[in-house]
């Protein structure tokens, strides 16, 4: 089996209501505009959400790939979207968390990605030669990238809209 994964764990301290924050964060939409890599977020069937996501990896080129998520948790302290049990290629777990801290709420946020191939060509005629190890590697600072960016532009316009 050929793997390829990423995670993503940070905290986030915004000047805003946790209503806000928790209804920013629910609202895909804007991972679409403010997540660079993501092209869209479309609805499936059965509750599913698939992820449109291009990436570029050294050596390889440019890469889409597209993730199937449900909602597996929705509280008001708590957003988690994950794999259906069927997926078994692309895999993407997203939560964020909420702490309400008066005027400001801090929020944390997870994120993990995981490619899974039978074998290396599978994913890539150039899969097998860059290796597992690389890739992964490289994945863990894209996403690592993204989701720095997406954070920085989420507390921009949420303290702005404040």
């Amino acid at each position: 089996m050929f793997q390829i994964k990423a995670s993503f764990d940070d905290r986030l301290e915004v000047k805003t209501s946790i209503e806000r924050a928790r209804a920013f964060f629910s609202d895909l939409h804007n991972f679409v505009e403010l997540m660079p890599g993501v092209e869209s977020i479309t609805a499936g069937a059965g509750g599913v959400m698939r992820w449109l996501i291009r990436a570029d990896v050294p050596v390889i080129g440019a890469m889409r790939a597209a993730f199937n998520v449900k909602q597996t948790e929705n509280s008001p302290e708590r957003l988690e979207w994950s794999p259906p049990q069927e997926e078994k290629k692309n895999l993407l777990r997203y939560s964020a968390t909420f702490e309400d801290c008066g005027a400001r709420t801090i929020i944390r946020i997870a994120q993990y990605v995981e490619l899974r191939r039978e074998h290396a060509r599978d994913l890539h005629l150039l899969a097998g030669l860059v290796g597992e190890k690389i890739l992964s590697t490289e994945m863990q600072k894209g996403v690592a990238d993204m989701m720095r960016i997406f954070l920085g532009r989420a507390r921009a316009k949420l303290e702005q809209a404040s």
